[in-house]
C-alpha cells in the first residue's frame, strides 16, 4: 500500500494518542472526519495498524529489573531455532525477542521483579535444554530513550 502524506499524519497522529477522537484526528490529518476515519480503517485493513496500546508505568506499579540478554544457540538448524522461539513466545516476563545475524542468535528484553526472579527464569530456561549454549546479562540501569512511536515517514523517505 502506498502512503501519502495525509496517511503518514494520521499514522503519526494514532502512535502518539491511540484514544484520539475522530475529531481530533482529522484536525490532524487534515481532512473532515468521514473520509478519514475510512483512511484509518483502510490502514487497519491493510495490516499497517495492527493494534492500540497503552503504556503502562510499571515502576509506579511494582519493582522490576530489566534485563537484556544475548542467547547463543549450540546448533544452528530450524528445529533448533523453531523449538527456542517456541518456548521463549510462551513466557510473560520475556517481553521483546529478536533474532539477530552475527555472533549471537537471539536479544531477549525481560522484565522481572528483581535480579533473583531473572536468574531463576535463565535457569528453567536452562534446565528445558532448548540448545542455549551461552547467554550474556545486561541489567538495564538507567532508561535514557525508549521510544514507540516510529519515525515511519523518515522511513520510507518522506519528511
Amino acid at each position: 500500500m502506498k502512503l501519502d502524506a495525509i496517511d503518514l499524519r494520521i499514522l503519526d497522529a494514532i502512535q502518539r494518542d491511540g484514544r484520539i477522537t475522530k475529531l481530533a484526528l482529522a484536525e490532524k490529518a487534515g481532512l473532515s472526519p468521514t473520509p478519514c476515519w475510512m483512511r484509518l480503517r483502510k490502514l487497519e485493513k491493510a495490516g499497517i495498524v495492527t493494534g492500540y496500546h497503552a503504556r503502562v508505568a510499571l515502576r509506579r506499579i511494582a519493582p522490576v529489573a530489566s534485563v537484556m540478554v544475548e542467547v547463543a544457540l549450540a546448533n544452528h538448524r530450524q528445529s533448533d531455532f523453531e523449538r527456542f522461539e517456541r518456548v521463549i513466545a510462551t513466557i510473560p516476563e520475556v517481553i521483546g525477542c529478536w533474532s539477530v545475524g552475527g555472533g549471537i542468535d537471539y536479544f531477549l528484553k525481560i522484565a522481572a521483579p528483581d535480579i533473583d526472579a531473572y536468574q531463576r527464569l535463565i535457569d528453567d530456561l536452562l534446565d528445558r535444554e532448548l540448545g542455549i549454549e551461552r547467554y550474556f546479562t545486561y541489567i538495564v540501569t538507567k532508561t535514557v530513550k525508549d521510544e514507540t512511536v516510529l519515525p515511519v515517514g523518515a522511513l520510507i523517505g518522506r519528511p
